[in-house]
């Protein structure tokens, strides 16, 4: 049945009265009826009397849409659901308060939860982005729960992990997990992903495991993208026997073969330093109708990574016939083979051929190359790269991203060797400020740096527990031998 709307008090009065006229004369009918002794039936075949009725009828249905097409407007969820495609929910949210109606959190809460139930995940995110932006109300941690999860359905983990980087500090992640839980909120692995991702990032091996129990206490069932990141994050951290663990719940959650995902379990065989697993997965990358330049460079990397110099250089044969050298991130991932095996004069070459390319070189080019010199035994020309990395810009994501991490703790570890407290110290900053000295390994390297060159520092232990890095018998063993060389 088609509504009819009403839009003047006056159209209303108007359906009133013609209503009532009409039940009277029905009324007047059946008087004159029963006077007459005539049956009921005599009436109802009569044009005005069936006229009548119908008219009751349609006045009666006019009634009740007008009734439920009010009580239809004073839901601000119904309005959003029957906005036209286009239509932005602003509008929806500006005819609202023109009416004089005030937007509360309830009413976004019912509205979203409705558009979820809908699949409408678009036109959700829209509408937490229009509430993040126009504060119509003192924003909680379910508004960001909610923007998190949407934006991780629609735009992926990674955008959703940079938009978390711009919430508020007091909106932690124990607080968001909390609020969820007051309001009843539906449990999405998205959400719980992001929330892994985060804390993946900070290093946060403790965090990580916390937000995984809560995850499973809410019964929501892990996806491959959820122990993807348990399995990288262990890995980065170096449990590798946790990380086994993990990657087989990868393989065994995969659906279907997800580029993304296969990505993944390369740069993961690769930091377990397993050749026939790596081979193996690279083989399934290689059947897919179309391959990324980027799955080459990470494979590239990860044969290097396992000792299988020859391979990751056949590799690199292949992309460039059948991709062409087109960005920096592809000359950088051989650079970076080499220079871990301390091939400079090889690593040169690239870098010439980067250059003759029309590729510049970025800050994590210098990093790889100052790695090389060091393993080369080349300490001058090691340091004067470390400078020429000053000349470029890095951003937040790359200083904190796992490559350039290991890196530079790479450098550390040769410096430890050698006992240079102060260029182990200057590198740990960079490494502190990332919060990857959260790893017990970490701090015991810069230990040794103490230890190589016999100098007494008190303070060693105390930092490290305060820089949240927790000490192990590795950590004890080491300090003992630094308090002999107290003054």
């Amino acid at each position: 049945m088609t509504s009819i709307r009403f839009h003047c008090p006056y159209e209303r009065a108007k359906l009133s009265m013609r209503t009532l006229t009409i039940v009277r004369n029905l009324r007047i009918f059946e008087a004159i009826r029963r006077t007459m002794g005539l049956p009921s039936q005599a009436f109802q075949t009569l044009p005005f009397f069936a006229n009548l009725r119908t008219q009751t009828s349609k006045n009666s249905c006019e009634e009740e849409s007008v009734k439920s097409t009010s009580e239809e407007n004073k839901s601000l969820s119904f309005r959003i659901e029957r906005l036209l495609r286009g239509e932005s929910v602003g509008s929806a949210f500006q005819k609202w308060m023109g009416e004089g109606l005030p937007i509360h959190g309830g009413e976004i809460f019912h509205a979203i939860n409705r558009l979820r139930k809908l699949n409408h995940n678009k036109r959700a995110l829209e509408v937490m982005e229009w509430v993040i932006r126009e504060r119509p109300y003192r924003l909680k941690e379910l508004d960001y729960s909610y923007l998190l999860e949407f934006t991780a359905k629609l735009h992926g983990i990674s955008q959703a992990e940079e938009l978390f980087s711009r919430i508020p500090p007091e909106k932690t992640i124990p607080r968001i997990l909390v609020q969820m839980k007051a309001d009843k909120v539906v449990q999405h692995v998205s959400t719980y992903n992001i929330l892994l991702k985060m804390e993946a990032n900070e290093h946060n091996i403790e965090g990580l495991q916390k937000v995984f129990e809560e995850m499973k206490k809410a019964k929501v069932e892990p996806n491959e993208i959820t122990y993807c990141i348990l399995a990288t994050a262990h890995a980065v951290a170096r449990l590798w026997t946790v990380t086994e663990a993990y990657v087989d719940a990868v393989e065994k959650s995969m659906t279907g073969n997800n580029w993304s995902t296969l990505d993944v379990l390369i740069i993961l065989y690769g930091y377990l330093g397993k050749e026939k697993g790596l081979e193996r997965i690279w083989s399934n990358l290689r059947a897919l109708p179309h391959i990324r330049s980027k799955s080459f460079v990470l494979a590239i990397e990860a044969f290097g990574r396992v000792g299988q110099l020859h391979r990751a250089e056949e590799l690199w044969q292949e992309m460039t016939s059948e991709k062409g050298l087109t960005s920096t991130e592809q000359f950088n991932s051989l650079i970076a083979v080499y220079c871990k095996s301390g091939y400079v004069k090889k690593a040169s070459e690239i870098f010439k051929e980067m250059k003759a390319n029309g590729c510049k070189p970025n800050a994590i080019t210098f990093r790889h190359l100052a790695l090389g010199c060091l393993k080369a035994d080349l300490l001058e020309e090691a340091l004067r790269t470390l400078e020429l990395r000053l000349d470029f810009t890095a951003s937040n994501k790359v200083l904190k991203s796992a490559p350039w991490l290991e890196t530079t703790f790479s450098m550390v570890e040769i410096f430890a060797e050698k006992g240079d407290v102060q260029n182990a110290e200057s590198l740990f900053e960079e490494l502190s400020k990332a919060k990857y000295t959260r790893y017990t390994f970490v701090y015991n390297t810069l230990i040794k740096a103490y230890v190589k060159a016999k100098i007494y520092d008190p303070n060693l232990l105390r930092r490290m527990i305060l820089g949240g890095s927790r000490p192990d018998a590795e950590t004890y063993s080491l300090m003992k031998l630094v308090e002999q060389f107290r003054p």
